[in-house]
């Protein structure tokens, strides 16, 4: 028997669906269900990799994590990761299919209709239940014609839709009853409940909307979730960083350069909860100043980014804070950028076949058109900047890069990576200054990792509390389990 489904869509994008759909996923997995997480097509610049190497959108592994199941491909069958304002690199069921202007890749998608339709087949036949999550608003009228991510899906899932609205933008009761009225017949038939999401205050004070919306709609309001805050759990869209705001106040300051096509920055989340450190986001030279360490983070455009750099003015001042003995950390197109040159014969991330680096790192890279993908497991190398405290542990990140780094003969390595089974041996990886003031490694999730994160707090003369804290997913589950209708969901799944 294939599994129940139940579809979550919202009336914009960044209205909360990936979190409803998280503790959903939790709140069904710890009644003892068999549950998996769907979404047919996600945008976004942070992924993640699966045990078996397949990238994945990072909403989708954190569903599969909450849903106590294994991510993978079948979760997200295709995510795209913008490049330019009009094109994306596009990866179908985990590998890089290839880089697709948008007028195109919307010419494609009734081929990728089949792809979308056998990954949800896959994961009905092996869970007892699929939570769908929807792109952006189904009221989309001009895209309808070739929908991937809403109503086609829920048709195709024989799916019953769960709207939801988030009423700290303004206008929620105009986005549910306009959204709405902009769906076919048979498509408003499907949806059978409202949410409305980021309620602050007393949810009594809302009564008189969930009257109005209920008597204009004819659908039942199954919950006003409250304004829950930092979830602890990875962020997916770069909508949710703060231009010029910390990401957390007081104490050692971090610096992280906000890259025009930043990707993965939900790996320094973690680090931004730490008590004691301020992680900042800085787009000028001048919110460097009292940096304890800066931080280049991945892009997806490893050489334009580079390019940004300079006109800001940054690359000077990183170029001058090394000179001057203070601390810079590269991860990914960070550390690509810290070497000497960037090359790209194949136009596969830039149209510049040649670009110089900043020169701090005695590293070359390569554009290749294969991306490397994989989880990876470091033994972290001595006299890194900003953790030294943290030489000799093991660590896990992941890697996903087209971008293969040569080091020069000697160099000093950030860590060694580790193989295991047949292939088992200990492979240098990233690069380190002899005066341990430039690192750079091509592994994500280094501060997902708590050696890391109080090496670098005991570097910052920092003292941590040994108070573990809450699992995020729990503490979601129980927020939303408190304020939805839960009896009336499960009638809707058919539970």
């Amino acid at each position: 028997m294939k599994a129940r489904t139940l579809m979550i869509q919202g009336t914009a994008s960044s209205v909360g669906k990936s979190l409803l759909v998280t503790a959903l996923c939790r709140i069904y997995a710890r009644r003892g269900f068999k549950v998996a997480p769907f979404k047919s097509q996600n945008m976004a610049l942070n992924s993640a990799v699966t045990p078996d190497g397949a990238e994945i959108g990072r909403a989708q592994y954190a569903q599969a994590e909450a849903a106590r199941a294994v991510p993978c491909a079948e979760m997200n069958p295709i995510l795209l990761k913008p490049e330019t304002t009009s094109g994306s690199q596009v990866v179908v069921m985990g590998r890089v299919l290839g880089s697709m202007h948008f007028r195109d890749y919307h010419r494609r998608k009734p081929e990728l209709r089949e792809v979308v339709g056998q990954a949800l087949d896959s994961l009905r036949e092996r869970h007892e239940l699929v939570i769908i999550e929807g792109a952006g608003s189904p009221a989309e009228v001009n895209l309808k014609d070739r929908d991937l991510v809403n109503m086609w899906v829920a048709e195709r899932a024989d799916a019953p839709v769960a709207l939801v609205t988030d009423i700290e933008r303004g206008g929620a009761l105009a986005a549910l009853v306009g959204t709405l009225e902009l769906l076919e017949p048979a498509e408003r038939a499907r949806v059978r409940a409202m949410v409305v999401n980021k309620f602050r205050g007393d949810p009594a004070l809302f009564e008189g909307g969930v009257r109005f919306l209920e008597n204009r709609c004819g659908i039942r309001v199954a919950g006003v979730i409250p304004h829950l805050g930092d979830t602890g759990i990875a962020s997916e869209d770069s909508l949710d960083l703060r231009k010029g705001e910390p990401e957390s106040r007081g104490g050692a300051l971090v610096c992280i350069l906000r890259l025009p096509r930043l990707s993965n920055f939900d790996e320094f989340e973690p680090l931004a909860r730490e008590p004691g450190v301020e992680v900042r986001w800085c787009e000028r030279p001048e919110d460097l100043e009292g940096a304890r360490l800066v931080i280049i983070p991945g892009t997806k455009c490893t050489a334009n980014d580079l390019g940004w750099l300079r006109r800001t003015g940054l690359a000077g001042a990183l170029v001058r804070r090394v000179h001057e003995g203070q601390p810079v950390l590269g991860i990914c197109g960070g550390y690509q950028m810290l070497g000497e040159r960037i090359l790209d014969p194949l136009g596969v991330e830039s149209s510049e076949p040649d670009v110089a680096g900043l020169g701090l790192l005695p590293v070359v890279t390569r554009f290749e058109k294969e991306k490397s993908t994989a989880p990876v497991s470091l033994r972290l190398g001595e006299g890194l900047p900003g953790m030294r405290a943290a030489g000799g542990a093991e660590v896990r990140g992941y890697e996903i890069h087209c971008g293969q780094v040569t080091v020069a003969p000697g160099a000093q390595p950030f860590g060694l990576r580790m193989r295991t089974g047949e292939d088992a041996s200990q492979v240098p990886e990233g690069c380190v200054t002899r005066g341990g003031q430039v690192a750079g490694t091509l592994v994500h999730g280094l501060f997902e990792n708590v050696p890391v994160r109080r090496a670098l707090l005991s570097e910052f003369g920092v003292t941590t509390a040994g108070a573990s804290p809450a699992d995020p997913y729990e503490v979601l589950a129980d927020h939303f389990a408190s304020a939805l209708d839960l009896t009336y969901l499960d009638q809707m799944v058919g539970l």
